[in-house]
């Protein structure tokens, strides 16, 4: 293989990821708006998309020409979790506690300065078939993201407050005394809420999952609509959602 295709093909790799980054962040995106977010013309955007709906890293969402993450991201970043199958251990517990709680239950792993979705269960109360399923979302901003990041080292934490903190609402935490104080009472309580802190009207509580190395590497979380899952019901709700980790990181071999 010759410089110039190896180069040609590094830039392909980059741009390929490139368009996942921009999939996982809006949800989802057209070849027009993937084109003009990687400057380059549609046709070789098309082809990106084309490559990777191919893999199953991709999908089309149905009758509206977009496109957004697929179930194949989904396969390698439970690849990413030390080889441990979270999602399988993990299901029957979250089905418990979607039945239980009410709620959508989701699993989530961190991936650099996010969290990874891995699986979701939807409860009887679910209002919406939002799938987070694929998903990154804010460290920051999210019940899973600050539990996450709460088990995390100084330098890691540090790294993000220098990144800065993108706000979603007027309710995100932007600030390195807020983070300090949210993530400390992650540690003094044994779980984490997000109130309307990602979305408007969204609220979620997360508890810590270890694994059999005793080791936070996943996080379990609830959501629901404000107006039902209110601060007061989420903090009614955290020893269950505790229970369910414990039962989950039990499963994954924690003897603790």
């Amino acid at each position: 293989m010759s410089n110039r295709d190896a180069g040609t093909g590094v830039q392909s790799v980059d741009r390929a990821i490139s368009v996942l980054e921009i999939l996982a962040r809006q949800g989802e995106a057209g070849v027009s708006e993937v084109a003009t977010e990687i400057e380059v013309h549609k046709s070789t955007a098309f082809r990106l998309l084309n490559a990777l709906e191919t893999r199953g890293l991709v999908e089309q969402a149905e009758d509206r020409g977009k496109y957004r993450l697929g179930f194949g991201i989904v396969r390698l970043a439970g690849a990413v979790s030390g080889g441990m199958d979270v999602t399988r251990h993990s299901r029957p517990v979250c089905e418990r506690l979607a039945r239980e709680l009410g709620e959508t239950v989701n699993i989530a792993v961190g991936e650099a300065y996010y969290a990874v979705n891995l699986d979701q269960v939807r409860g009887p109360s679910a209002v919406t078939a939002h799938n987070w399923v694929g998903r990154l979302t804010p460290l920051h901003a999210t019940s899973s993201g600050k539990v996450l990041l709460a088990y995390r080292s100084e330098k890691r934490r540090a790294e993000l407050v220098a990144r800065g903190m993108e706000r979603f609402t007027q309710h995100t935490v932007t600030t390195h005394r807020q983070l300090t104080d949210h993530l400390s009472a992650v540690h003094e309580r044994g779980y984490a809420v997000a109130a309307e802190e990602y979305e408007i009207g969204l609220n979620a509580i997360a508890a810590p999952i270890r694994g059999h190395d005793g080791k936070v590497f996943a996080a379990v979380s609830a959501s629901g609509p404000a107006y039902r899952l209110t601060e007061t019901t989420m903090h009614e709700q955290a020893p269950a959602l505790m229970h369910g980790a414990d039962e989950i990181s039990r499963r994954l071999g924690y003897l603790g």
